[in-house]
């Protein structure tokens, strides 16, 4: 079991009902197992993940052939799109297939021409991994922040 009072990656400000940071940030252990998996280098995927979005139930979807192996749920906005929650299948996980999924989620929301508020942990720690989608994130609704040394940032 992980102990999140000392982990620094494990430490996330979500905003409260103003959109400021609430000091407060609970983790499931399936989130902290798949951030886990984030912090280490990226792992070569060794399947053809395609990425559906399904608008209507809002929900990205990773699947191989007929097989689906994880998610990230949203809600669409006018002007961007909310990230609430991303997971993958347990059987799944540590083949390379959360990072993959987000990479082809944020690219979607990119070529939408899109900004994301993002409520998901998972999500934050791929784009602290990967700055080039920073600037994917809506400055005046962010959402969760990651914090680093007592500070948080976005």
């Amino acid at each position: 079991m992980t102990d999140r009072t000392t982990h620094q990656h494990l430490q996330f400000e979500y905003p409260d009902q103003a959109g400021y940071p609430d000091g407060v940030g609970t983790l499931t252990e399936d989130q902290v197992t798949i951030i886990d998996q984030l912090l280490e280098p990226d792992q070569r995927v060794d399947m053809d993940i395609t990425v559906v979005n399904e608008e209507k139930e809002q929900v990205y979807t990773a699947i191989v052939g007929d097989t689906a192996l994880g998610a990230v749920t949203y809600n669409r906005m006018a002007d961007r799109i909310v990230l609430l929650a991303a997971a993958v299948y347990p059987e799944f996980r540590r083949q390379g297939v959360a990072s993959e999924m987000i990479r082809q989620v944020l690219d979607d929301v990119r070529e939408q021409g899109k900004r994301v508020t993002n409520l998901c942990p998972i999500v934050r720690t791929f784009i602290d991994r990967h700055p080039q989608y920073e600037d994917l994130i809506d400055p005046n609704n962010p959402g969760i922040l990651t914090k680093r040394g007592g500070s948080a940032r976005r």
